[in-house]
């Protein structure tokens, strides 16, 4: 779920992105099943109802996808992880406590998680648990970054000869193989004419 969430353009810092990614941290926590769908809808619209809430959370999020990514990308690197990108995360598992109970979702029971914090930031736990597990697992983990060059995508190499390359084999993978296949044909036909 962390390298999900490191890999989604509003997680990069940058302000800007701010003003219209909203939608999308909303998306993502749907999608991950962090929030229902109902309560998808009700976030939606929390840049209208409450910006300031809506606009911190965000920062949170982006403090999160940071300090998160830098982390990673050390341990790529068999570098040092630095304390201060570390503290986005350890702020967020902060506001964990709290409690599971089971809840009617409209159509079945389901098990929900009920902060004791009043904030969003909650919204973020998991994502947060997630990363903070891959950085304990340290160099031992699967982390891995696409093998393309113009790809910064990261992911977790969970195949079993733990030999994967590339973030997605039907996009970086497929590019690199018909890149490859038009160099050797250049190649091919150069010979070819030299000869």
């Amino acid at each position: 779920m962390c390298l999900d969430f490191v890999n989604l353009p509003f997680t990069s810092g940058d302000p800007v992105a701010h003003t219209t990614s909203w939608l999308e941290l909303i998306e993502f926590l749907t999608e991950k099943q962090i929030v229902s769908g109902a309560r998808s809808n009700e976030l939606s619209s929390l840049t209208e109802t409450d910006p300031k809430a809506a606009g911190t959370l965000l920062a949170h999020a982006a403090r999160l996808g940071q300090g998160m990514r830098l982390a990673f990308r050390a341990i790529l690197r068999a570098g040092r992880i630095q304390r201060e990108w570390l503290e986005a995360i350890n702020e967020i598992l902060r506001v964990t406590e709290g409690y599971d109970q089971l809840e009617w979702d409209g159509n079945g029971w389901r098990l929900g998680f009920v902060a004791k914090h009043e904030g969003l930031e909650w919204l973020l736990a998991a994502i947060a648990r997630s990363g903070a597990e891959l950085i304990a697992e340290g160099s031992r983990n699967g982390l891995q970054q696409c093998s393309n060059a113009n790809c910064h995508l990261l992911f977790y190499d969970d195949s079993r000869t733990r030999r994967r390359k590339w973030c997605s084999m039907a996009l970086c993978g497929n590019r690199s193989k018909v890149a490859a296949f038009a160099r050797r044909q250049g190649e091919e036909k150069a010979r070819a004419h030299h000869a």
